[in-house]
């Protein structure tokens, strides 16, 4: 069922009428209005309803869960795991966890991240700590799984299952995970499914665990005005260059630099390194206590510059970004959203730099579709060379006809 419920900016939290705790700590975080996604999530989910969301990360979805979860539970008996929250990467996890320990802080309520990375003892941690017993659990995919293996958690109980970026997750192959731990809950729960982006691939996996349920979908919000979107039509050798000229700038002084891949990440901060670039890469084969290193020293401003995956774009709240550079243009436009939105946050401007090569200029016009403007890219500097003129190029190839470059201007 498709549900549409107009956003009033009128409700406060005082009217979902949660426990007197809740809405202390709500008060004491000076939580007044809700958002649109949480002023219309709240109430299917304190009515017992399943749930599919489509909102993107800064809209607040977590608390649009977490915050009638936490009502439920202090209004029962909880003395067995009730919650479980699956989440794509560690980082979201702690994120959640985070936000859950803020929330709940005049309650007697308990929750555990629970996540690969770490060593044996952290392993042993998190066994003790369900062993121990909780009322939410935030996992990621293939640790819960593990754990799930050992016999180490009682789901018995369980009433809420939260899918959090699930689009996400199916992006990273976790489908069958999900389902196989689905397959091991309690058929009697609440589910809610939380994603940025609604593919068919998310339609199916709802329509094979979720009970009748209510859909909001709130529309992608296009880039905040206060960034100032730039593109450059590039030649592949042109990249480092283009790179290497951009961060010269010193007013860039915290700056995400998004690849397409792993090794992509690995080789651009190679090569950015050996430029004499202070740059640090964060991908999938650092553990976990690099990790969350790396992120500190980024957010303190010790790392100024960080190499990474889409992985950065989602779940991993930084203010203070002054630029973006989409070394590699996004596979899917509404990635380029959400890759930007790193910068201009809590009402601060930022840049947002986008490198296109003609291997790239699909992707392109998708994005100037998406955001519903015909994009103008600026000249690359004269001593990286010539830019190419990819739009003729294009219609150039289509007609058969061979193309070599825009022509350099001739010097006044």
């Amino acid at each position: 069922m498709y549900l549409w419920i107009p956003y009033t900016n009128k409700l406060t939290f005082q009217d979902f009428k949660f426990v007197a705790e809740l809405q202390e700590g709500l008060d004491a975080m000076r939580f007044d209005q809700p958002t649109p996604i949480q002023e219309q999530a709240i109430p299917l989910i304190l009515a017992g309803h399943d749930l599919i969301a489509c909102a993107q990360t800064g809209t607040g979805k977590t608390a649009a869960y977490v915050l009638p979860v936490l009502d439920r539970i202090a209004r029962s008996d909880h003395s067995h795991l009730n919650t479980l929250i699956i989440a794509p990467t560690r980082e979201l996890a702690q994120q959640i966890d985070q936000q859950i320990e803020g929330f709940s802080y005049f309650l007697q309520v308990s929750s555990i991240p629970v996540y690969g990375g770490g060593d044996g003892m952290i392993w042993e941690q998190q066994k003790r700590a369900l062993r121990e017993g909780a009322d939410m659990i935030i996992a990621t995919p293939g640790r819960l799984l593990s754990l799930l293996a050992g016999g180490d958690i009682d789901f018995s109980h369980l009433q809420h299952l939260i899918l959090d970026e699930a689009d996400r997750m199916l992006d990273m192959g976790f489908y069958d995970d999900i389902l196989k731990i689905i397959s091991m809950l309690p058929p009697n729960h609440q589910t809610l499914m939380f994603s940025a982006t609604m593919p068919p691939r998310i339609r199916t996996i709802a329509e094979k665990i979720l009970r009748n349920p209510k859909e909001i979908s709130l529309a992608l919000s296009q880039p905040a005005e206060k960034i100032r979107q730039e593109f450059y039509f590039v030649n592949m050798d042109q990249k480092v260059p283009m790179i290497i000229d951009i961060l010269k700038n010193p007013e860039y002084q915290s700056v995400i630099i998004f690849s397409s891949s792993k090794e992509n990440t690995k080789k651009l901060n190679s090569e950015l390194r050996k430029a004499g670039l202070k740059t640090s890469a964060f991908h999938s084969d650092l553990n976990q206590s690099e990790r969350e290193e790396l992120m500190r020293n980024f957010k303190s401003g010790k790392v100024k510059v960080l190499v990474g995956t889409d992985v950065l774009s989602r779940g991993i709240d930084v203010e203070g970004v002054s630029l973006v550079v989409n070394y590699d243009a996004p596979h899917d436009p509404e990635d380029y959203i959400h890759r930007i939105g790193r910068t201009a946050r809590a009402d601060e401007s930022g840049v947002a730099i986008t490198l296109i090569t003609s291997n790239d200029y699909r992707r392109f016009q998708r994005i100037e579709k998406l955001i519903g403007k015909t994009l103008t890219p600026s000249p690359i500097p004269e001593h990286i060379g010539i830019s190419p003129d990819l739009r003729v190029a294009t219609k150039s190839h289509h007609s058969g006809k061979k193309f070599s470059g825009r022509k350099k201007p001739a010097s006044s």
